[in-house]
């Protein structure tokens, strides 16, 4: 029998049932595309780790083997500042073919050390403007542990709290813009009335302390006079309740990205070199004053080693470690300061991946107490 019209039209258009199974195919295809989108996305964005020995090559020329070699570039002249480094390279702890280059006095030194895609040694502010300014650069450790600038006193005028500093006189080395900006900050947490401290530049505060024109002088730990020849430091200089990452290793953010194995070549070398120089001051303060005979007295090299070691190896801490807490103070100090304005997230300059993985291989290795051979 033949169809009509009508039925075949009710046969052709999908009932209820049919368009709701649609309905459905076509939501959960919208769903798999979702998901598929938001795995791309995971993929895309998780951090790259670090790669350890034996679990796959780096990129570029490194994975070619014909890598270029290293260059060490230090912010300032040798000495004891820079022992670690100075033993790394000449004990031969640093990857082949590293050359050590000291470049003192260089305003641009981190975007010298970016331009060369190299690694670096300088202080935690100098590194956090530059990257402010655009320099692509990361900090992967540090160097000095805390802040060494102190405020030192004669023992005689009995100034030992910041509370003590306040109506007097404070000398500091002209241009020492960094000492100055942590003194203040100290005041500011502490509650104190800056315009009651008058600050005085000076070329030589040490001198004018002795000479009794001034109360108190700010400079780091270390750089004051031998005591036998000036004896007017305190027992207990005047120690600013902040902690700072004052001096941080660094490298190009290429170098970073594309050689994250020689980074942690770098960074175990460096961790060597500190326990070298603490391991056995009479072999290290040889070697050291070897690199600037003419400038690098022995007694003067030991005696600033003394005063920094508990900067390099702070009890029940590593040789290298910095935290954000420290990197958030320096941060909020410079805005405080107007020394800059924050055009990166510390996240993305700060890496601490190579510590994490430099003390997985070797737990105890940047412990004090330790000797190197």
């Amino acid at each position: 029998m033949g169809e009509t019209r009508s039925s075949r039209r009710r046969r052709s258009s999908p009932g209820p049932r049919r368009g709701a199974r649609l309905r459905l195919r076509l939501l959960g295809a919208a769903l798999l595309g979702v998901l598929a989108v938001v795995a791309v996305a995971a993929l895309l964005l998780r951090p790259e780790p670090v790669p350890v020995a034996g679990q796959g090559a780096e990129s570029g020329a490194a994975g070619r083997g014909g890598a270029a070699p290293l260059a060490m570039l230090i912010d300032g002249a040798y000495g004891a500042r820079f022992a670690g480094e100075m033993a790394a390279f000449r004990n031969g702890y640093f990857p082949p073919g590293t050359t050590l280059q000291a470049d003192p006095g260089d305003a641009d030194f981190v975007a010298k050390v970016a331009r060369q895609n190299a690694v670096g040694v300088t202080s935690a502010v100098k590194f956090l403007e530059a990257a402010w300014r655009g320099v692509p650069v990361v900090a992967f450790a540090g160097s000095l542990l805390d802040t060494p600038v102190r405020v030192f006193a004669p023992a005689a005028a009995d100034l030992r709290r910041p509370e003590d500093l306040v109506g007097k006189r404070i000398g500091y080395r002209t241009g020492d813009a960094d000492g100055v900006m942590v003194v203040d900050a100290m005041f500011a947490q502490l509650g104190l009335p800056r315009s009651r401290i008058t600050l005085v530049p000076l070329e030589d505060p040490f001198a004018a302390l002795q000479a009794g024109t001034v109360d108190a002088v700010i400079s780091e730990a270390g750089r004051q006079p031998l005591p036998p020849a000036r004896p007017i430091s305190s027992p207990s200089p005047i120690i600013p309740p902040l902690h700072l990452p004052p001096q941080t290793y660094f490298a190009s953010a290429a170098l970073v990205r594309e050689r994250p194995q020689a980074i942690l070549g770098m960074l175990e070398a460096l961790i060597k070199g500190w326990r070298f120089v603490y391991a056995d001051e009479t072999r290290s303060v040889p070697m050291l004053t070897g690199f600037d005979p003419g400038r690098l007295a022995p007694d003067r090299v030991a005696f600033e080693l003394q005063q920094q070691r508990s900067l390099v190896l702070p009890t029940g801490g590593r040789i290298g470690e910095y935290d954000e807490s420290r990197w958030r103070t320096l941060r909020d100090i410079l805005l405080f300061a107007k020394r800059g304005e924050e055009t990166v997230p510390l996240a993305q300059i700060v890496n601490y991946q190579f510590l994490r993985e430099a003390y997985r291989q070797n737990p105890d290795g940047g412990r004090s107490g330790r000797t190197e051979d």
